[in-house]
């Protein structure tokens, strides 16, 4: 596996979940930060700024988000197994979801120190935000 470069980003995450025929909040994706939002059957998910969780949402709190520096070339295999299997090795559960240029991980806010020196053993580099 390649050795990557990764970035933690500043703040907090959280993962939150409407119903599946709820309305994305109305300017939520107009700021400059990270979003995610996927409609399933089942769901409206959510990941966003701890203090920008929509209301009436079902939450999982306290998630420190880790970029690949990107972009990364769709042809590329592996780098979320290898990511997965080095955090697990180390005890650490994860949330993981992909964009055109990049791979993300978010990690429990608790477990980030355990995570930055599992990624950097396996010889990542691993940047922390300034």
């Amino acid at each position: 596996m390649k050795r990557l470069a990764i970035d933690v980003q500043p703040g907090e995450y959280t993962v939150a979940r409407l119903a599946p025929d709820a309305a994305v909040p109305p300017g939520f994706l107009d700021g400059p930060g990270f979003v995610s939002v996927t409609r399933t059957p089942a769901e409206l998910s959510i990941i966003c700024a701890a203090g920008d969780v929509p209301e009436g949402a079902s939450t999982e709190a306290g998630w420190r988000l880790l970029t690949v520096r990107g972009p990364l070339a769709f042809m590329l295999t592996g780098i979320i197994a290898a990511l997965a299997s080095e955090l697990a090795a180390a005890g650490v559960a994860l949330f993981t979801l992909s964009t055109f240029d990049t791979d993300h991980v978010l990690v429990k806010k608790a477990d980030l120190d355990r995570a930055v020196q599992a990624l950097r053993a396996a010889g990542h580099e691993v940047a922390l935000p300034a």
